[in-house]
This record gives structure tokens, C-alpha cells and sequence, in this order.
């Protein structure tokens, strides 16, 4: 039986958006009476949480959870192209007493730049990169909805023409799934989040354990039939029926080697990055380019082994910097120290802020990267307790952010600034508690 605690952590992931911040409520008063042990926090931060307002398996109000009983001290909303779950998100930071930060995550046209005809960060496409705006107030949200909402309409369409394309794939194994059935609710798209591959994907893993369950017969179908690679570890958490992330993996192994055989190359769903960027001015938001570097073996197990900006990294920084980004954001558990220190001396030399977090889209990924507590990634503490001071001053007034004129006019030293605006983030916690 199922203890009151475990039910109220169920019902963090409830449809209704009150009764997952109620639900969360309870159980900090559980926490704080001591009914529930609490968390140990220490100095982790995490700046790239997905939502189900993406692809993930946890709500805002989960989300914050997830977080605050993992042990991090911040944590940060990053959905693909929606910042629908934002609201709840801040409000379930309140509620469990862990700052947080806002952000979207998109992919934009590079074709008007240097890195025109370029695999930049994108495993699937030429000349479209990812790129984040951390640090979005949140008297903003609504205006960052506004703009998105077009680009989501656009991105279904072409979701639509891509599961056609997978049904065209597998239809002479008689699996076929619908989007308006299938794909549509597993997703938020009704209340503003976007659909995206995984979302497909899931959709296609679920059919196939639908019709030949977990275990050996699927993972036949999917070595002899499918004709896809699977690893060694991917192979044994495939083949074991009673593995609790079933689901989750196989979507992995299918975004991995499936993915190019029905990608359709976005378009009008990606706006070109000059409208990304005087979006992000306009809003008082800082622009991150999100570097991938070249992948030998992907920790996500979502990824090919492929290789992307590092043969032209300086171009790459070189553009980013003329185009005008503020930032660069990267994961310590992606890639290696010597990646990262090249990336770190050319942060230094384009005078760019260093932004991190983990890619949370998945039950089996934890919320703290260990990597992170290496000493050459120190400052990334400090950059998130900045973004979290600028989001407090960019709500009063857009102009009084890291990056508006009058404030590097006062502070022109970049690391000076990120002092300057850690200890704002930090005492607005501490004002709050």
C-alpha cells in the first residue's frame, strides 16, 4: 500500500495545476514539521530542466521536486520553444524555498551568418542551431509566449509529415501510430508546449511494447527487423522486461539511430536568429549559444557519434560574438575537460558569460552533475546566483540587467558583474526565507 507521502508525490504530476502545487505545499509541511526528512542541500545548480511542456516526464510542480529533494540549490525551466510551465515553475520554487530561473531553449536560422551550410549543434540539420535565452523575467512570459506561438503551429505541421514519413518506414511491419491519437496527448500542446521528435518517438516505443511487449521479442524485432545498433548496455536494459525505465530507453535508441531516416528538414518553424536575438534584447533576457562539441559516446544514449563545432570553433565564436550573444551555455557531463577548457578560454577572449545545466528529459538522468563540482567549473555556480540577481532586476526594469548599456557602463569587467549580480540573487533568497 502506498503510503500518504508517495501519493503526494504522484499527485505532483496531476492534471490540474492547483492540485500539483497543493500537493507540493503538503509536503513541504510535512518537511517542515518533520513528518518527512529533508533534503540535504548543497552548492548544485541546474539551469536545463525540461517539462512536460516539452518532452519530459515530469510537471513544473514535479520538476521543482525532483530538484529540491536531488539536493540543488537553484533550478532552471528550459523547454523547447514554450515557456507555458513557467508560471507554475516559479510558483513551486516559492513553495519548496529553491530559487529558480527561467529560460527557452529553440532552434534558429543561421544561413544569413558565417556558419551558413554548417552542421553547428543540430545532430539532424545544416545551417539551424539551438541556441537558449537564460534569464527571463517573468513579467515577460506572456510576450515570449506570444512570439513562439506561430513557430509552434508551423512545427506541428511538419510533425505531422515526419509521422507519416516513420508509418511509410515501418509499414511493412504493420506498426503505425497516429498523431492526433498517439503523439498529441502525450504532450501539453493544448495549454502552449510544443511537440517534438521524442514526443513522436515515445509514441512509436509505446506502440512497439504495445505489440510485442518488453524484452526478447522486441529486442529481436529491433536488432533483426529494425536492423538497428544497439550497445552492449542499451541491449541488456533492452532485454530485461522488469527494467523500470523501459520506455525511456528504447525512445533513446530510437531518437539515436531512427531519427535521420524521418527527419524533414525544419524551416518556417525555425525564425532566423536576428529575431531571436532582439527578442531576447527586448525582454531583458541574456542569449546563450548552446554548445554541443564532437560526440565519440553520447551520456544520453540519444545521440550518434558525430562531429559538430569543434573544427571551427573560433569561426563559431568569432559569428556568435558579432551576432551579439551574451553567453555560452554547456554541460560538464557532455564532454570532455579538454573540450570545455578550449571553450572556457574562448568565453574569456569574446567576453561571454559561462552558463550551465544538465538536459533533464528523462526518469534515469539525475538532477546533479558531479562533473560540474570539478574547480575549473567553479564560476558556474557563481553565473547561475548572477542569472538569478539579473532576473530579479530585469523584472523592475528590463534596462537594469547584466547586459543593458547603463549597467556595463557601471560595471564594463564582465566577472565584476557577475559578483555584482550573484549577490542580488543571493540575498533575494535569503530576503524570501
Amino acid at each position: 500500500m502506498r503510503s500518504c507521502c508517495e501519493k503526494l508525490i504522484e499527485h505532483l504530476n496531476n492534471d490540474s495545476e492547483s492540485l500539483r502545487l497543493e500537493a507540493l505545499n503538503t509536503l513541504m509541511s510535512k518537511i517542515h514539521t518533520g513528518e518527512m526528512e529533508a533534503p540535504i542541500t548543497g552548492s548544485d545548480v541546474n539551469n536545463h530542466i525540461h517539462t512536460w511542456y516539452s518532452f519530459s516526464p515530469y510537471s513544473p510542480t514535479k520538476a521543482v521536486w525532483m530538484a529540491y529533494s536531488s539536493g540543488l540549490a537553484t533550478a532552471g525551466i528550459m523547454d523547447h520553444d514554450s515557456v507555458s510551465g513557467a508560471d507554475e515553475f516559479i510558483k513551486a520554487g516559492q513553495i519548496a524555498g529553491i530559487a529558480t530561473t527561467t529560460g527557452v531553449e529553440c532552434r534558429t536560422d543561421f544561413s544569413k551568418t558565417p556558419l551558413n551550410g554548417k552542421r553547428i549543434n543540430n545532430p539532424d540539420q545544416d545551417s539551424i542551431a539551438y541556441v537558449a535565452l537564460h534569464g527571463i523575467p517573468y513579467t515577460q512570459i506572456e510576450k515570449v509566449k506570444r512570439f513562439f506561438d506561430p513557430f509552434l503551429s508551423e512545427r506541428n505541421l511538419r510533425n505531422r509529415h515526419m509521422t507519416a514519413k516513420l508509418n511509410e518506414i515501418t509499414k511493412p511491419f504493420n506498426v503505425s501510430i497516429d498523431f492526433d491519437k498517439d503523439v498529441v496527448p502525450l504532450s501539453k500542446s493544448y495549454n502552449g508546449g510544443s511537440i517534438t521528435e521524442r514526443h513522436i518517438l515515445f509514441a512509436f516505443s509505446l506502440k512497439l511494447i504495445s505489440i510485442f511487449g518488453k524484452g526478447k521479442t522486441l529486442f529481436n524485432f529491433l536488432a533483426d527487423r529494425l536492423n538497428l545498433h544497439l550497445s552492449s548496455k542499451t541491449a541488456d536494459n533492452l532485454q530485461d522486461p522488469h527494467n523500470e525505465f523501459y520506455e525511456y530507453d528504447l525512445l533513446g535508441l530510437l531518437k539515436s539511430d531512427l531519427v535521420p531516416l524521418f527527419y524533414i528538414d525544419a524551416s518556417a518553424e525555425c525564425p532566423d536568429i536576428m529575431e531571436v536575438m532582439r527578442l531576447s534584447e527586448q525582454i531583458g533576457a541574456i542569449s546563450a549559444y548552446a554548445y554541443l562539441g564532437d560526440i565519440s559516446d553520447s551520456v544520453t544514449g540519444d545521440k550518434r557519434p558525430q562531429s559538430f563545432e569543434d573544427s571551427y570553433l573560433d569561426l563559431l565564436f568569432e559569428t556568435i560574438k558579432s551576432i551579439g550573444f551574451r553567453a555560452v551555455t554547456y554541460m560538464p557531463s557532455r564532454n570532455t575537460q579538454k573540450q570545455l577548457v578550449r571553450v572556457k578560454e574562448l568565453c574569456e577572449k569574446y567576453d561571454l558569460l559561462e552558463i550551465s545545466g544538465e538536459d533533464i528529459n528523462s526518469p534515469r538522468q539525475r538532477f546533479i552533475c558531479e562533473a560540474q563540482r570539478n574547480e575549473i567549473f567553479r564560476n558556474l555556480f557563481d553565473s547561475t546566483w548572477a542569472l538569478i540577481g539579473h532576473e530579479f532586476e530585469s523584472a523592475k526594469d528590463p534596462c537594469s540587467g547584466m547586459f543593458s548599456s547603463s549597467v556595463i557602463s557601471k560595471y564594463p569587467d564582465l566577472y565584476e558583474r557577475i559578483s555584482v549580480f550573484k549577490n542580488i540573487g543571493q540575498r533575494q533568497v535569503k530576503t524570501r526565507v
